[in-house]
């Protein structure tokens, strides 16, 4: 147990490989880096109907042309001491774009352009070509640090946020230590020392003893205490991400047949939490231009033959090898639910195996380049969107560009590049749009569950988890009782 009655333990599902702020989008990483050590120039309030908010910019304005202009906040300095400036936002997306670096933040600005004008300490104009009429909401992707901070990942991240990192000892814990200097509020809890636990039980157990105080990622089984374990949707979606350039991936016979094969409804309420929901897109149901005459794929094993036969009579070597790739501890009984895939599919006359791999072996399998020689390869991934626009998914989901899309078709690439450029009703028409014409009309992938979260919080504390904790857990946001 922490030693004073503000420091709190937070007991996290896997290890961190790193605590670079460029990084933070991702969700292990984001729940110790975003918001607590580094922040952004604006912020979306995903817990309530705030909407957007200012965080290191306190206002801004359209300039017209695709360019805006941020006002920013004054009197703020970094850990190190150093004040923070216009200068620090251009070098914090200047390195984000670097060639020198690999940022998991950038692929959110698809192929947007981005120039930025500093026109004194405090105000900065930013341009996106095209024009992007969400550009203040991309801003809360981005992590802020200081102009001397190196094109490379580091380790110890020096960032504007009301903690600073105290101690990082791979493999065993974090250590976050409030900052005394912080232009903002000062929060209640004065250190937090995250541990990290790879079984849901164990985690969950740590709170009841008294170990630890928050565990953000438990299972449906071990959230069994009323006064202490919260269940939330948590805005992940699980899908396959399927490759069409590989055999036997490229004939849509082939796609359609996968799709067919897979008993969604039976995962829900047994190896998955009751109010999982089955997906019909690759963003949960809250985002803008969500399409409601979608319908999962019916489950019917005698049509995934068929198909399947129908392309193997035309040549398609349906027989081929398919691998589903999945991470370890990527969601609650993961392992099970590829192994139950993979049954599926072989019983329809795939020849599909599964295999477990560690965070940054994924990373290999998920996102370009690609490995050459491969054979066919499923990777089932969650993917997080709690920010209310696809913007932040189409593109390096489904463009042929796209960092992490399989597949290459103009009119979604046409349909993408419109939506991220209008506005309004429109906006939402064309979302709606590309989301059915993927899943209809291409079968881009098999999209599988909007997951539900649950977690554990000692009573003695006050905080109520929610869709915003699969992405960040904010220090500041706890008090106590």
């Amino acid at each position: 147990m922490a030693q004073a009655d503000t420091d709190i333990t937070v007991v996290l599902s896997e290890d961190l490989d790193l605590v670079e702020p460029c990084m933070a989008t991702r969700s292990n990483i984001g729940r110790v880096v975003m918001q607590n050590i580094s922040e952004t120039l604006t912020e979306l309030d995903v817990r309530g109907d705030a909407g957007l908010m200012p965080r290191l910019a306190e206002s801004w304005e359209d300039l017209g042309d695709g360019s805006w202009r941020f006002n920013l906040r004054q009197g703020v300095t970094f850990s190190d001491g150093s004040a923070f400036d216009a200068n620090d936002v251009k070098h914090s997306f200047d390195r984000v774009f670097s060639d020198q670096i690999t940022c998991e933040s950038a692929r959110y600005f698809a192929d947007t352009e981005l120039t930025f004008s500093v026109v004194d300490d405090n105000t900065i104009d930013v341009k996106a070509e095209p024009a992007q009429p969400i550009l203040p909401l991309l801003m809360s992707l981005v992590t802020i640090v200081p102009s001397e901070t190196p094109m490379e990942f580091v380790r110890d991240p020096i960032g504007t946020g009301p903690y600073a990192l105290s101690e990082w000892t791979a493999g065993q814990q974090i250590v976050l230590t409030r900052r005394d200097d912080y232009w903002g509020e000062q929060p209640a809890v004065t250190s937090a020392t995250y541990v990290f636990r790879s079984e849901p039980a164990v985690r969950a157990g740590m709170v009841a003893a008294g170990e630890a105080d928050i565990a953000p990622q438990i299972s449906e089984e071990v959230a069994d205490n009323r006064d202490t374990d919260f269940t939330y949707p948590n805005s992940e979606t699980v899908y396959l991400r399927i490759d069409h350039s590989v055999e036997p991936m490229g004939d849509i016979r082939v796609r359609q047949a996968l799709n067919h094969a897979i008993e969604r409804e039976a995962f829900i309420g047994t190896v998955l939490a009751e109010g999982t929901e089955l997906a019909t897109a690759i963003v949960p149901p809250t985002t803008l231009g969500w399409n409601p005459e979608l319908e999962p794929p019916a489950y019917d094993r005698d049509k995934a033959r068929e198909l399947l036969a129908a392309a193997e009579a035309d040549g398609v070597n349906v027989k081929a090898p398919v691998e589903v790739i999945a991470r370890t501890e990527n969601f609650p009984h993961v392992t099970e639910v590829g192994e139950a895939i993979v049954q599926m599919l072989n019983e329809v006359g795939f020849n599909a195996s599964l295999r477990m791999v560690e965070v940054a072996e994924h990373e290999q399998y998920y996102s370009k380049p690609y490995p050459e020689g491969r054979n066919a390869q499923l990777i089932m991934a969650q993917h997080d969107n709690s920010r209310g626009d696809p913007v932040f998914s189409a593109y390096f989901k489904y463009h042929s560009d796209g960092t992490q899309s399989g597949i290459s078709d103009p009119k979604v690439d046409e349909l993408i590049e419109s939506a991220t450029a209008a506005t309004g009703e429109e906006r939402a028409a064309l979302w709606s749009e590309l989301f059915a014409y993927v899943q209809q009309d291409i079968v881009a992938d098999a999209l599988l569950f909007h997951m539900v979260g649950h977690s554990r919080v000692g009573t003695h504390l006050d905080f109520r988890p929610s869709i915003a904790t699969n992405s960040q857990l904010q220090l500041a946001e706890i008090g106590f009782k």
